[in-house]
């Protein structure tokens, strides 16, 4: 029997991530409803602070904080996000200004939206955190793939086209065109092995 992590890892999400300055984010509406739909009893909890009973966390110096925990099959996993501007700096309950190698700039100070963001936000780390989505934070461009044990040894899975496998990959593909046909077949022999044939039909659905 698989575990949470090996069940919630093995999906592809390419196609519900947004990116956005730098960052990758994935729709929280989406992971949510995928986590309910494997795991029905699974929940999740935005953390207070004790003393404001305010769903974020507050500094001066550091700025706000949020904080969510989410439970799986009796394991509960806690995550922490700041709240951050566009430019990925961590905001205050006041306007202040920064200096950046092109000069000063403004930033607005926290709203309320902003914070409520950022709590959708955390929750997608925290259920990434029992791998749905993780190897987006990983620095992949894929998820992990079912392997093959055969003599106790680990091989790689050979991607056929038209199978299940090869349907996620053209997926990857079109998400992906600009990278270029080199670059992905160097991406996709990371997970599965590469035939000729394979490697002839990628190159065809890049173009």
């Amino acid at each position: 029997m698989k575990s949470v992590f090996e069940t919630l890892s093995a999906i592809n999400v390419n196609g519900k991530v947004e990116k956005k300055n730098g960052l990758s984010y994935l729709s929280w509406a989406w992971a949510w409803g995928e986590t309910k739909k494997l795991y029905p009893k699974s929940t999740y909890k935005v953390v207070k602070d004790p003393q404001t009973d305010k769903p974020w966390f507050y500094d001066p110096v550091l700025g706000y904080m949020v904080m969510t925990e989410v439970t799986i099959e009796g394991e509960t996993l806690e995550m922490w996000l700041p709240v951050m501007d566009g430019a990925n700096k961590s905001m205050r309950d006041e306007s202040y200004s920064y200096t950046t190698r092109y000069g000063q700039k403004d930033v607005e100070k926290a709203s309320m939206f902003d914070v409520n963001k950022t709590i959708m936000r955390c929750l997608t780390k925290n259920l990434a955190m029992f791998g749905l989505g993780h190897y987006i934070y990983a620095g992949e461009d894929i998820p992990e793939t079912v392997v093959e044990k055969k003599n106790e040894e680990t091989t790689q899975v050979v991607l056929k086209v038209g199978d299940d496998n090869w349907k996620n990959i053209l997926k990857y593909i079109a998400a992906n065109k600009k990278l270029g046909a080199e670059k992905i077949v160097e991406q996709v022999s990371k997970k599965y092995k590469v035939t000729a044939t394979i490697k002839k039909a990628i190159t065809e659905a890049t173009k």
